[in-house]
């Protein structure tokens, strides 16, 4: 399993942490041992004061490709749940700053819990979608 993070990919996220925002996306990756399936409980880290979460969507990529034009993207999932993008941000900022990699920051783990995931197929529409996160209960 391969897990394929966009980075600021939102403007006042980005321009929040006072970010320059990119003109291309940034991508950074997530192990397969960062993923926290549903109903599992999340812990704290101990190596990090500072941890952030953000709700993220995530798509199931159904099939291989290569150099996809925008248009046939959609052909390439068929599944989509929220997870959690959970960032030790004082990690991040020491590795920013010497222009290092954010793995030890992003992809500790357990750092991506996910919920269940959920057929396009089975949505009304799929282009309306609504979710929430709710903290402690």
């Amino acid at each position: 399993m391969k897990i394929i993070c966009i980075g600021r990919n939102y403007v006042e996220h980005a321009l929040e942490l006072k970010n320059e925002v990119p003109t291309e996306p940034v991508f950074f990756m997530k192990p397969d041992t960062a993923v926290l399936p549903p109903d599992r409980a999340f812990y704290l880290p101990d190596f990090s004061s500072d941890i952030h979460h953000e709700i993220e969507l995530v798509l199931k990529i159904c099939k291989e490709g290569k150099n996809i034009a925008p248009e046939f993207a959609s052909r390439y999932y068929d599944q989509i749940t929220v997870g959690i993008d959970f960032t030790a941000r004082d990690i991040q900022q020491k590795q920013k700053e010497k222009g290092l990699p954010w793995e030890p920051a992003k992809a500790f783990d357990h750092s991506a819990p996910v919920g269940t995931f959920i057929p396009f197929s089975s949505l009304k529409n799929p282009k309306s979608i609504s979710f929430y996160l709710d903290i402690n209960g």
